[in-house]
């Protein structure tokens, strides 16, 4: 047991390694491998959860590894010619049926906390309304005056310094730092689905109802999601940028966007996308 107390370490460790650089890395980096880093709190506890599977998971796999290794050579035809005709045994047949159960139970504990955490809506400070589109999103804020916009992917032969290729857009979304914000998603033709990985969102947005969830984002950054349910022809290119920016420089944007977007419409892209204090 021994040997395989040192290889389930070794397993962890090569993965540990393997997965730190894209751990560190802020927003999505070629090759990466893991989750991108967590920025609110139901992305660290999904992130909590992985890593307690991840262990279970690697647990399981050696214990199975060693048990048949074990097997192979303890009962090889060399060395056990005349082999046992025993077809039960109460003592292992009581182990495998419980041990599963128990497995089970330390996953199902979490695992109920998460959805109940993540499901939930707490108190939130402020409220954002997302709308899918074939193929863009159009978003509104009804706690700060009402205005709308849509936000359009950025082409390819428009993209300036910094901004991704795929993911960036014209409009994104600002929201402030440290504040609980209410995302409320529909959609005006067919299914779509909201998804931003650093923040743990990927919520359904479907015609004639409305979905709930949440997001605390706890660090200043620009972040990016896409639309994750199939929708039509130009599915890939419907991306989510959301850019959180302290409360002063959310305030500054607050002005500047009741009048780009008076009459809910979709001008240009915000100089907010340029501001100090949103470096990728």
């Amino acid at each position: 047991m021994t040997a395989v107390r040192h290889a389930f370490r070794l397993l962890t460790l090569c993965f540990g390694l393997l997965a730190a650089p894209a751990a560190m890395a802020a927003g999505p980096q070629p090759w990466e491998l893991g989750f991108q880093q967590a920025v609110t709190p139901v992305m660290e506890s999904i992130t909590s959860l992985h890593n307690l599977l991840l262990v279970i998971i690697i647990a399981i796999c050696v214990f199975v590894l060693a048990l048949l290794l074990y097997c192979i050579f303890r009962f090889r035809e060399s060395s056990n010619p005349t082999p046992s005709k025993t077809t039960h045994h109460t003592v292992i047949e009581v182990i495998w049926t419980v041990v599963p159960v128990l497995i089970l139970v330390v996953i199902a504990i979490p695992s109920f906390r998460l959805l109940y955490f993540s499901d939930v809506v707490p108190d939130a400070d402020m409220t954002l309304n997302v709308t899918g589109r074939q193929w863009y999103w159009s978003y509104a804020y009804p706690d700060h005056g009402g205005f709308t916009f849509d936000s359009n992917m950025v082409p390819d032969d428009q993209l300036t310094e910094g901004q991704k290729r795929l993911l960036s857009v014209d409009n994104p979304v600002v929201v402030p730092v440290d504040t609980t914000v209410r995302v409320i998603i529909s959609a005006s033709d067919v299914l779509h689905s909201w998804a931003v990985p650093p923040f743990g969102l990927k919520t359904d947005a479907v015609p004639g109802r409305a979905n709930e969830t949440w997001f605390r984002a706890e660090a200043e950054g620009i972040y990016y999601g896409q639309c994750s349910e199939l929708c039509g022809v130009n599915h890939g290119y419907m991306p989510i940028e959301v850019r959180v920016v302290s409360k002063d420089r959310f305030d500054a944007w607050l002005d500047q966007a009741r009048q780009q977007f008076a009459d809910g419409g979709s001008a240009g892209g915000m100089q907010v996308a340029t501001a100090p204090g949103t470096a990728e």
